[in-house]
Parts: C-alpha cells; sequence; structure tokens
C-alpha cells in the first residue's frame, strides 16, 4: 500500500516522502520524571546505535530494552533505556526506536538535536499513525480511533474508542462491503454476457441482503448522536426563574462554591459553565441568568438573552422551579417546553420547606419530573440518574459499534442513500449496468471510511489533528 501511495504523490508533483526517518517527543512537553522520544523509519536503529557506545544496537533482538548512557561526540548527554522495534513488528510497521530520558526539556531537545544532525527529521502530527496507516497496520478508520483514545476524557469515550481501535467499527464496514463486493462481481459478470440474457445474480435474495445491509447501515446512522454525547459530552442549561436555586444546584452538583449565592434576585448576570463526569459522561453545566420577564438592568437583561439562547443549543435543559410556584404556571411551562422540542427535566426545587409527599402529589400529573433540595443535597443521585438516562435512554450496550466520528456519520449517509437507490433499481427490475454503478458509489463511501479510498490532502487533514509524537 505504502508504494502505491507514495506512486501517487509522485503524480501529482508533491514531494512527501515515506521512506526517511521521523523522530518527535512522545511525551508532553514540560519538565517530568522521564521524557520518551519516539524514531521510526529504516535508519532509526542506525541513527540511535552511532550515539549510544554501551552496546551495538544493530545486533540486538526485537522487543528487547537496553540502559546505557547517550553520548554526542563523546559528550554525554543523558543516561537512558532504549526500547527497540524491528519491522515488521512494531507500531508503525517500520523499525521503531524509543529512548525514555530524563524529562528535563532540556536535555530531550539536545537528544532530538544529535539524531537529526544524523539524518532524522522532524514528525508532522500524526505521521506514526498515518505510517502505521500507510504499512497496512490500521485502517482509516483505526487510526482515528487511536486519536479519540488520546483525547478522551469519560469512560465511555474511552470503551468507544478502544472498540473502535481493536476493529468493532472496521468489522461491521468490512462485512457490508464484502456482502457488496460479491453481488457487484456477480453483476459485473452478467455485464459480460449481456447479448446471453443470463442472471449470475440471484435479485430475490440480492433484495434480502441490501434489506439487511441498510437495516445494519441505519443502525450505525442513529449511534452518531449517542456517539458525539460519548466524545463530545453533553450541553446542560440550568434555566429557571431568579432564585429559583439555579446557581445553588451547580454548587451542590459540583460539590464546590463555584457559583455566587445570593436571596437578591438577578445576581447571576453571566453564564458559568463547569464539567462533571456522571458514570461516564461528561456533562457541561451552564448556569444561567434568572428568567423574568419585566427588569429594568440592562446588563441582567442581557443575561437572559444569554440564557434563552442557551436553553434553545443545549443538549438537556434542567427547567428550575420552587415547589411554592402555582400549578398553572408549572403546568403552563411544561406545555411551553413540550412545544419547542427541547430534551428537558422539570427540577421542583426547595422540597425542604414542606411535606415532600405533599409536593410530590401537587405535581404528580407531570411527568419528566424530579424532586430536590438543592441546598440541603437531597435526591441529586436521582436526578443525575435522570439526566444520564435522557441522555442514554438505555441505547448503549457493552459491545456495541457507535459512531463518534463526523466524517464517519456523512460517509454512511452517503452508503444509506446508495443503499436506497439499489433496492429502488431492483424494485423497478433496473438494467445490471445502472445497478453496478450504485453498488459502486456505496462501496466508494465505505472505501472512504477505512481507508481503501483516500488521497494525500484528505490523510493530511486527518493526521494533522493529531498530537506530533502519535
Amino acid at each position: 500500500m505504502q508504494g502505491d501511495f507514495y506512486f501517487w504523490t509522485l503524480m501529482q508533483g508533491k514531494l512527501t516522502r515515506w521512506d526517511d526517518t521521523i523522530i518527535a517527543l512522545a511525551t508532553p512537553p514540560g519538565i517530568g520524571a522521564i521524557g520518551v522520544i519516539r524514531l521510526s523509519g529504516n535508519k532509526a536503529i542506525e541513527i540511535v546505535n552511532d550515539l549510544f557506545p554501551s552496546k551495538d544496537l544493530g545486533k540486538q533482538a526485537s522487543h528487547t530494552i537496553h540502559v546505557g548512557v547517550i553520548k554526542d561526540k563523546e559528550v554525554a548527554i543523558d543516561e537512558v533505556v532504549i526500547s527497540i522495534y524491528k519491522h515488521p513488528k512494531s507500531y508503525t510497521g517500520e523499525d521503531v526506536i524509543e529512548i525514555s530520558g530524563h524529562g528535563s526539556p532540556f536535555v530531550l531537545q539536545q537528544i532530538i538535536n544529535a539524531c537529526t544532525q544524523r539524518g532524522a527529521r522532524l514528525a508532522k502530527p500524526g505521521e506514526f499513525t498515518q505510517r502505521a496507516f500507510l504499512k497496512g497496520k490500521l485502517d482509516l478508520a483505526q487510526a482515528e480511533a487511536v486519536a479519540d483514545l488520546i483525547a478522551s476524557n469519560t469512560a465511555a469515550a474511552q470503551k468507544a474508542a478502544l472498540h473502535n481501535i481493536r476493529g468493532g467499527f472496521s468489522n461491521k464496514l468490512k462485512e457490508l462491503r464484502e456482502q457488496l463486493i460479491k453481488f457487484s462481481a456477480l453483476i459485473e459478470l452478467e455485464l459480460d454476457f449481456s447479448q446471453e440474457d443470463v442472471e449470475f445474480a440471484d435479485r430475490k435474495q440480492f433484495h434480502q441482503l441490501i434489506n439487511e445491509l441498510n437495516d445494519l447501515t441505519n443502525r450505525l446512522i442513529n449511534s452518531f448522536r449517542l456517539g458525539n454525547v460519548i466524545k463530545n459530552g453533553v450541553s446542560v442549561a440550568i434555566v429557571g426563574k431568579p432564585n429559583a436555586g439555579k446557581s445553588t444546584l451547580l454548587n451542590a452538583l459540583l460539590e464546590e462554591d463555584r457559583a455566587i449565592v445570593s436571596e437578591i434576585p438577578g445576581t447571576t448576570r453571566d453564564t458559568i459553565e463547569e464539567t462533571i463526569n456522571i458514570d461516564g459522561i461528561l456533562f457541561r453545566l451552564i448556569d444561567t441568568a434568572g428568567i423574568r420577564q419585566h427588569t429594568n438592568d440592562i446588563i441582567e437583561i442581557m443575561g437572559v438573552e444569554k440564557s434563552l439562547d442557551k436553553m434553545k443549543t443545549a443538549d438537556l435543559v434542567l427547567y428550575l422551579f420552587d415547589v411554592d410556584d402555582e400549578v398553572k404556571e408549572v403546568s403552563n411551562l411544561y406545555t411551553e417546553l413540550k412545544k419547542r422540542e427541547l430534551n428537558f427535566l422539570l427540577v421542583a426545587n426547595k422540597t425542604d420547606k414542606y411535606d415532600e409527599s405533599v409536593t410530590r402529589a401537587k405535581f404528580s400529573f407531570l411527568d419528566n419530573i424530579v424532586f430536590i433540595s438543592a441546598k440541603e443535597h437531597t435526591h441529586l443521585e436521582v436526578l443525575k440518574e435522570r439526566m444520564v438516562d435522557k441522555v442514554l435512554s438505555g441505547q448503549v450496550q457493552a459491545e456495541d459499534t457507535i459512531v463518534t466520528n463526523a466524517r464517519h456519520y456523512h460517509a454512511l449517509l452517503e452508503v444509506a442513500s446508495s443503499l436506497a437507490d439499489i433496492k429502488k433499481g431492483l424494485d423497478e427490475k433496473l438494467a445490471g449496468d445502472l445497478l453496478a454503478l450504485d453498488i459502486r458509489r456505496g462501496l466508494h463511501y465505505l472505501g472512504e471510511i477505512t481507508g481503501q479510498i483516500t488521497n494525500e490532502d484528505q490523510l493530511d487533514y486527518i493526521f494533522s489533528k493529531f498530537c506530533i509524537g502519535k
């Protein structure tokens, strides 16, 4: 695969090379206990060997580690641990060397400088993973899952990324692609015998297959909403009238005094955003200014406008109201939230003021409601459970394949469109050559996801979002 891609870049008049040796710091910049420098390429071992007089690294076995001193022209730089991974059994499929040294930025830079003086060049963002893709060590969907795993900050995001790195998503696409290729070959064969008026592809069986593939594609497409939540988190707007307890609730959920709490209406003038991890999902809590219809304070008016904007764009709205509020007022509020088609929970606050059973009976006609006391931290765990339920709705299972990448999502939409056209063509008994065009279109977009069909500009864009040393 690498040779074909290198030829393509030459045909485009570009100078990208994939046969040189690259180097980068693989650990975050800054002072630490250790720092890891990674090299990959056919001269990786030769370059480091010239700096490592302790032993001849070229004669050492793959997957071994060696302790010694790095020297540049007899000047000692650092005492390090060298890890050797010889091709093809390495992350990139090339010879890989990892140098684990002390975490001084100055010392690590000296080692990098010594390596570049001997022929290594600084790696571009994601170039190690890009080489792994070009060497066939992983497909493009798996490569992008590597970046997702690095960026994951919740258990759910970690599990989804690991599932895709291990080929969970790619295996689903492989199943789709192999079945389409099989029937595409049979239909293409029919074209070679068009004058004989024969059918090699069983149209009834093909129709059944398209229905199955369509179901699978739609399940993957529908998983993207959940995948987006897992990857990017959930924006939660905490909304309500002044003094409903919004800032108190924010502080209670965070278990710290983040927002100013006061009995004075309109204390919160601007939105405050904080994050909290609930059951592996990242919730971005947004404490908004209290919404009231009549105020002469210009700053407060601006805050109210921001609150309304946040409510419109939030993934989930927690609308707080005081249990003292009139039933009709709350009922109208419930109707309005439904009318706006918002994903919301009504939160009846300050239940500590009255008998809770009486309060519950007062609003028993409403669903999507949780009773809490933000001040006393009562039933906050129930609220958290309901927040997770409103987002996940029981959609995720341990081994589910979940689409978290927008590029994959849009390509799957094109695949679904192709399958719909194939199904329509079968129903209308279209000729094989027309069916073949729709099948090729579906195969094209499946290939774009996994990297069978790509170009250098697309790869550069994808891998440019990676960190330098990965």
